[in-house]
């Protein structure tokens, strides 16, 4: 009788191992999309196009860049606030140089505060949204094309915010195993110097 207690024991405890292993598994791509369709933690909206309402009622947007500790970059947004109606498309400009001597690749990482207003604030095109390369010594623009969603005004939480913070943060990432195959002087045709 006390082997069947101890292999029920087990059984239960294995089940158990294996359920906790499954939900940490599960928990990552699950907060992912429970963050993209909430706006949960500042997660933006994305959209092929612009609202098809514009609003007479004005937000501004504050314009953020931090560089990760190990990213070499030198990033920072060509304007820091822009104050534009709710529904309208605005365009954002980051600047982006790269000091060292080496080609470097970096991506950014993105959020917007308050995070009431997170599933607002919808971007239509992104520099964030692919890897960006930097040859030594190269400046560029990037741009970010958004939008606030004119429903930010019924929202319960959300229709209280009247400033909206747009931060960005690169991180050095390992060169595209194709960059080699571009010339040396592609890069110069974006360049700013």
């Amino acid at each position: 009788m006390a082997i069947k207690g101890a292999q029920k024991t087990v059984l239960q405890l294995v089940t158990v191992v294996t359920v906790m292993g499954g939900l940490a598994w599960a928990s990552v791509p699950f907060y992912s999309w429970f963050c993209a369709v909430t706006g949960f933690g500042g997660t933006t909206d994305v959209a092929s196009e612009g609202s098809d309402v514009i609003l007479d009622e004005t937000i501004k947007i504050r314009f953020d860049a931090n560089t990760d500790p190990d990213m070499p970059w030198i990033f920072k947004p060509v304007a820091n606030v822009m104050e534009l109606r709710i529904g309208e498309t605005g365009l954002a400009f980051y600047e982006a140089y790269n000091p060292t001597d080496r080609v470097i690749a970096g991506t950014a990482s993105y959020n917007v505060a308050p995070f009431e207003a997170g599933g607002f604030f919808t971007k239509i095109d992104c520099f964030c949204f692919t890897e960006q390369v930097l040859q030594p010594g190269e400046r560029v623009l990037m741009p970010v094309t958004f939008y606030v969603d004119p429903e930010i005004t019924t929202d319960r939480d959300a229709k209280y915010v009247h400033r909206i913070t747009l931060s960005y943060t690169f991180h050095e990432t390992e060169l595209p195993e194709d960059y080699a195959a571009l010339d040396d002087g592609s890069a110069s045709d974006r360049s700013l110097n």
